[in-house]
């Protein structure tokens, strides 16, 4: 069993009902933290091939895609050819950086951004499709706050750093 820190008084009645069930979980709740690196890796991959599909497939037929930057998305400010230049290498570059886990939180604050542009910019899209980039949008946040794990460039990186 699992120690779970000093305790001035022995806990009673309800209290130590607690006490005692978490003390038998502590384990086995101490063991899912191994599992946290895969789950971080599972997010980052996830979320990267919704972008990087998204951008296969505005390259493979370049013409449709300008024109549905210069006629669907409402991109204000850039003209429909810069607009759909930035848009493929966003959705091509920063999924790649970001399942490597290389500058991961800033990849996660870029497709973030995009995430949300891509929403504003859409007029026509629909419940489900606005639930989706919720979702993309929620486990984006998680890489974001939480960094990406270890299982990551980044760690690898940072432990090298750490050891000169």
């Amino acid at each position: 069993m699992q120690n779970l820190g000093p305790v001035p008084h022995p806990p009673v009645g309800p209290a130590a009902v607690v006490w005692r069930a978490a003390s038998r979980f502590a384990p086995a709740i101490s063991g899912l933290n191994r599992l946290a690196p895969f789950v971080d890796l599972g997010v980052r991959l996830f979320v990267a091939s919704v972008f990087f599909k998204s951008g296969l497939t505005k390259i493979v037929n370049w013409d449709s895609t300008v024109a549905l930057f210069d006629n669907e998305y409402a991109v204000p400010l850039l003209p429909p050819e810069i607009a759909a230049l930035l848009g493929s290498g966003v959705e091509l570059i920063f999924p790649v950086l970001l399942v490597l886990g290389l500058g991961a939180r800033v990849s996660a604050l870029v497709l973030f951004a995009f995430n949300i542009i891509a929403v504003i910019s859409y007029p026509d899209l629909s419940a489900a499709g606005l639930k989706d980039h919720q979702t993309w949008g929620l486990l984006l946040l998680i890489t974001l706050l939480h960094g990406p794990g270890k299982l990551s460039f980044d760690h690898l990186i940072g432990r090298r750093l750490l050891a000169r």
